[in-house]
């Protein structure tokens, strides 16, 4: 199920990882301010080029968050299975802020729902990261349980659109 398309939003474009992307990305995944709500734990170059340049294609598609063409987050959407799964992503700090992770997160559900199928979408931000739980409720998705650390957030979809 790859589909490696461009998707557009109002104010950001996320296009897919290749491995061109690699030193970007080892980059803002080794940083602490990048991963601090993403595991919390630097990765290595290796786990970088394994997970986030498109390799794992077609099971998690990844994408480069671009605002005004210039690269500012990574995302990624997974398959549970042929009719949902999720989507996780994360913005450079100075991205932060902006309304791009929003704009980027409606991006995704567009093509997931109306082009894919997908029947559900979710996320499952840490608790504690406010700014990124209200990006996700401001993209659509509302909360459905919540664990000790995670919260679990879905958009259900009506049609190829949030419902």
């Amino acid at each position: 199920m790859a589909d490696g398309v461009v998707l557009d939003g109002v104010l950001t474009r996320l296009v897919p990882t290749a491995e061109d992307d690699l030193d970007l990305l080892a980059r803002w995944f080794a940083s602490p301010e990048f991963i601090e709500h993403w595991g919390g734990v630097p990765k290595s170059r290796d786990e970088v080029a394994e997970k986030y340049v498109g390799r794992r294609r077609p099971r998690v598609e990844s994408y480069l968050v671009l605002a005004r063409n210039t690269p500012v987050g990574y995302a990624q959407y997974w398959h549970a299975d042929v009719a949902e799964g999720g989507i996780d992503m994360v913005l450079a700090p100075k991205a932060r802020g902006r309304g791009l992770g929003p704009d980027a997160a409606r991006a995704l559900l567009a093509h997931l729902g109306a082009n894919l199928g997908w029947r559900r979408v979710t996320v499952d931000p840490v608790r504690g990261n406010v700014r990124a739980v209200r990006a996700w409720e401001k993209a659509g998705f509302r909360q459905v349980s919540s664990g000790a650390e995670n919260l679990l957030m879905e958009v259900r979809f009506s049609e190829g659109r949030p419902g």
